[in-house]
């Protein structure tokens, strides 16, 4: 009886990034799918911040999809995988751009700028993208129920009020900012192991 509650418990955790790689180089399918969808928003955030239509994010993400599952097993340091992950996804945007270009011949010289303005602010998107990731995967520690609160209240717009979160979550009106003020302590406490202050 007590080995339900523990298997359920594991599925909910996040897969350490050590985890993750070893088991997708085993061809685990389970481990494939949780990495993207782990880093799904991270990869598609980034052609965003530079500037790509959604349907240019759509293609870039299937691009460096591709490229995970092929350059994984050369990855040397599974610790750093979202690094790895940020470095592939900015080398396709500026691939992207140049392929672009040279398709575009009016647009050319714009495109040209947009990608050295871009390459000069590349290291403050990176570290921008990992502190997003980090904030992903702080709030994806916490519990189901701290989970959905910081959805409902942060995540939603417009935001909703305290009558309507409290009733979708079956909890008295009153009781909100006693259990947010709880899971942002440990929100916070995630995020200073992960090293964002």
């Amino acid at each position: 009886m007590s080995a339900g509650p523990k298997v359920a418990e594991e599925q909910q955790e996040p897969w350490a990034e050590e985890r993750l790689v070893r088991e997708c180089r085993k061809g685990s399918e389970e481990a494939w799918s949780a990495l993207l969808d782990r880093y799904k928003n991270l990869i598609y955030s980034i052609p965003i911040k530079y500037g790509f239509s959604q349907e240019d994010a759509s293609e870039i993400f299937q691009s460096v999809s591709f490229e995970i599952l092929q350059e994984l097993p050369n990855l040397r340091e599974p610790k750093a995988l979202t690094k790895w992950i940020i470095q592939i996804t900015s080398h396709k945007c500026f691939q992207w751009h140049r392929q672009q270009g040279r398709f575009t011949s009016s647009e050319g010289k714009d495109l040209e700028g947009r990608v050295i303005s871009q390459q000069s602010s590349a290291d403050q998107l990176l570290l921008e993208a990992q502190e997003e990731q980090a904030l992903r995967d702080a709030i994806a520690s916490l519990s189901p129920r701290c989970r959905e609160l910081i959805g409902l209240l942060f995540y939603e717009t417009p935001a909703r009020p305290y009558s309507e979160v409290a009733a979708q979550l079956g909890i008295a009106t009153g009781s909100i900012g006693f259990i947010r003020g709880r899971c942002l302590d440990k929100l916070r406490v995630a995020l200073q192991k992960a090293g964002i202050k």
